[in-house]
């Protein structure tokens, strides 16, 4: 569902992704991480096309959308959730979600009650919501509910559009034990033919929903495989010791 091939990213004399390539099945969980400055956002980054390549390739279905902008991704199916809240901010809930199913489905208007009377965005809001349990906070605004219950709204919003392929960066950041606890459940309520590719430093919410996990290090991968040859890696262990150097 999602490829990308030799990724290259360079800043100047800092080259931040290094020919990164990686292949995510229809409906797989795919958690990549790595420690700070692995290059893991800078790879969303370049997966959602808000920031151009410099080299390598990145394909939706099969299609090559290397060249398009976001909003043209967008419409071939990616959403992402960003590490930092990224809300409507003043409108509730459900003016936040009805805005993001109405620019999904061609009826935004230029206030957010207008996509509020049409029936495909009002259901859209209901499913969403209730995806992601947010149904008894409709009507609040989105300044006003807890960090986790933005956290979620956040992923509604992404959701709202009916991706194919949801990238999430760092959902639990910031989260207490218990809204951890509660994103788990979330992730595993999802549809189960949702691609979903998740940067996370949290390994116990990484072990428990990846189907695979793709490891970082210095703007390269370094490990591509399942949760426990991970969790037996000497390589991954050494990374998050802190005692892994690059290699020249």
């Amino acid at each position: 569902m999602l490829e990308a091939q030799d990724l290259r990213k360079a800043f100047g004399a800092l080259t931040v992704t290094n020919r990164v390539s990686l292949e995510v099945a229809r409906g797989e969980r795919r958690v990549v991480l790595g420690p700070n400055g692995a290059g893991k956002t800078t790879l969303f980054n370049l997966l959602v096309g808000e920031l151009p390549a410099d080299s390598g390739q990145i394909k939706i279905a099969g299609e090559d959308v290397t060249a398009l902008s976001m909003d043209a991704r967008a419409r071939r199916g990616m959403a992402r959730s960003y590490q930092k809240n990224n809300l409507f901010s003043g409108l509730t809930v459900r003016e936040n979600l009805s805005l993001s199913a109405a620019c999904a489905q061609g009826k935004a208007k230029t206030v957010a009650r207008d996509s509020l009377r049409d029936a495909g965005v009002a259901e859209t809001v209901r499913e969403m919501a209730s995806l992601v349990g947010l149904t008894e906070l409709l009507e609040t605004s989105a300044d006003s509910i807890s960090y986790g219950a933005r956290r979620r709204l956040e992923v509604g919003l992404a959701l709202a559009s009916r991706p194919r392929v949801l990238l999430m960066d760092e959902p639990t950041s910031g989260i207490g034990p218990g809204g951890i606890h509660a994103f788990h459940a979330l992730l595993r309520g999802l549809p189960a033919e949702l691609t979903i590719v998740i940067v996370e430093h949290d390994m116990d919410l990484a072990f428990d929903i990846a189907d695979r996990v793709t490891v970082m290090n210095f703007g390269e991968v370094v490990f591509d495989g399942p949760p426990q040859a991970a969790r037996e890696s000497a390589l991954v262990k050494d990374i998050y010791l802190g005692t892994w150097a690059e290699q020249p």
